[in-house]
C-alpha cells in the first residue's frame, strides 16, 4: 500500500459517531445532512425508472435530458452555461476527485482555503500533490478571507486553488468582489480554481443563490465548479452531483468518468430530473426552513456564557467555540458519553478548527435544537 494512503487520517466525525453506537438517546447533529427524507416526487421518478427497466449503462457525462435540465437550472441563477460544459457525476465528492485527477499531478502545489471538509485536502494528497493551507481567520466570531494573504500564497507555481463557499464548517461565503479579485489573480498566475459550491442555495443573503465563480468566469477560464444534489434537494444518499468545466474539457472528463465508475445510475438521474422540475418550489421552502433552524440555534447558543457562534451566511452549520474547550475531539466524545449530544469536533476540518465544534442545524424539529442547547449548557457548567 502507498505510504500516502496509509498516512490518511480517519474521520474524526465518524470516530465521535461510533462512540454513540447503540445509544438511541443521543441527539445527533454531527453529519452534514437533514433528517428529512427525499421528496416523494423524486422517489417516485426513480421508482418509475426502475419499473421501466432502466437498469443499463448511460452516457459517461450523464443523460442528455438531465444535462440540459442542469444547464437550464444554472441559467436561472447565473449567466447561461453551455450544456457541453456540464457533466453528471456519482456524487459531489466524486466530482471533486475527478477535478483533482484532471488537474493535479504528483508534486504539484495545491492551495486550499481552510478550515474545510477534509475530503477536499485529502484528494490531492492521495494523488501525490503538495497541499498548502490558507486559513480563514475568525474576527468577532465571523470567519474572513485575507485577499492579500491569498495573493501571497497563490503564485505561478500553484497548480490549483481549492475554495469551498458557502463553507463547511464555518458558513463563510464569498462576496462578488472577492470572487472577481481571486479570479483576476489566478488568471495572472495560470492557477486553476476548483470551487465547491454545493451549499449555494442554502444562502441566507438577498439573492436566490450565493455568489458563484460562474457569475464572473468566462467559458474558457481555468475554473471548475462542483455541485451536488445532496444538500439543497435532500438527496444525500442518492450520490449524485455535477460539475461545470471550461469549454473543450468535457471529452477528457468523459474518459476519466469511464475509468472511475463509467456513469451514474439511470434511475438516480431520473430522480434528479424530478428534483430540478420541482426546484422552484422545494428549494426556497427548504432554505426558509433552514434559516429558521439557524436563527433558533444561534439565538439559543447566544444565551450560553462563554460561547461564540456567529450566524452563518450560508450552509447548514453553526461553528461554535466554548471557553475552556481546547481538545475538540475529547470534548465531543464527552458530550456523547455524558450528555447524549452529538457534535462534530472542529479538529476534523484541520488544525484551524481545533477548539471549535460544528453543529448541523438541518432538523425538521426546532424543539430538538432547543434540547441540544440545553444539553450543551449542562456540559459547559461542568467544565
Amino acid at each position: 500500500m502507498r505510504a500516502a494512503i496509509q498516512a490518511l487520517p480517519g474521520s474524526l466525525i465518524r470516530e465521535v459517531a461510533n462512540a454513540a453506537m447503540g445509544r438511541p438517546d443521543v441527539l445527533a447533529f454531527w453529519f452534514g445532512e437533514s433528517d428529512e427524507v427525499t421528496p416523494q416526487p423524486v422517489r417516485e421518478a426513480a421508482e418509475r425508472s426502475l419499473r421501466g427497466g432502466e437498469t443499463f449503462y448511460a452516457h459517461n457525462l450523464g443523460l442528455p435530458a438531465l444535462r440540459d435540465a442542469i444547464a437550464s437550472y444554472i441559467g436561472g441563477l447565473h449567466p447561461a452555461v453551455d450544456v457541453g460544459r456540464v457533466a453528471v457525476t456519482s456524487s459531489g465528492v466524486t466530482a471533486l476527485m475527478l477535478a483533482m485527477q484532471m488537474l493535479a499531478s504528483p508534486g504539484d502545489e495545491v492551495v486550499a482555503v481552510t478550515p474545510v471538509w477534509p475530503n477536499l485536502t485529502a484528494q490531492p494528497q492521495i494523488l501525490g500533490a503538495h497541499v498548502r493551507r490558507l486559513a480563514l481567520r475568525p474576527h468577532q466570531g465571523r470567519w474572513q478571507l485575507d485577499l492579500d494573504q491569498l495573493r501571497a500564497a497563490v503564485g505561478p507555481g500553484t497548480r490549483v486553488l481549492l475554495v469551498n463557499a458557502p463553507n463547511n464548517p464555518t458558513g463563510w461565503t464569498l462576496r462578488r468582489d472577492e470572487i472577481e479579485a481571486i479570479l483576476a489573480h489566478c488568471r495572472s498566475t495560470g492557477t486553476w480554481i476548483v470551487s465547491d459550491e454545493v451549499y449555494e442555495r442554502l444562502y441566507y443573503g438577498p439573492a436566490a443563490a450565493a455568489p458563484s465563480f460562474l457569475d464572473a468566469a468566462t467559458d474558457e477560464d481555468r475554473v471548475v465548479v462542483v455541485q451536488s444534489f445532496s444538500k439543497s434537494f435532500l438527496m444525500t444518499g442518492w450520490r449524485l452531483g455535477w460539475m461545470v468545466v471550461p469549454q473543450g474539457y468535457a471529452d477528457a472528463l468523459g474518459k476519466l468518468l469511464e475509468f472511475n465508475n463509467s456513469c451514474a445510475p439511470v434511475f438516480v438521474q431520473r430522480g434528479a430530473m424530478a428534483a430540478l422540475d420541482g426546484a422552484a418550489a422545494s428549494v426556497p421552502r427548504l432554505r426558509e426552513h433552514m434559516q429558521s433552524c439557524r436563527d433558533r440555534l444561534i439565538a439559543g447558543l447566544a444565551q450560553l456564557p462563554g460561547v461564540t457562534a456567529a450566524s452563518p451566511e450560508g450552509g447548514m452549520y453553526a461553528f461554535l467555540r466554548a471557553e475552556g474547550v481546547h481538545d475538540s475531539l475529547a470534548f465531543a466524545k464527552q458530550l456523547v458519553a455524558d450528555h447524549g449530544l452529538g457534535l462534530a469536533p472542529g479538529a476534523a476540518f484541520g488544525p484551524e478548527g481545533e477548539g471549535w465544534l460544528r453543529w448541523c442545524f438541518a432538523s425538521r424539529d426546532l424543539d430538538r435544537l432547543d434540547e441540544g442547547v440545553h444539553r450543551l449548557a449542562r456540559a459547559l457548567q461542568r467544565l
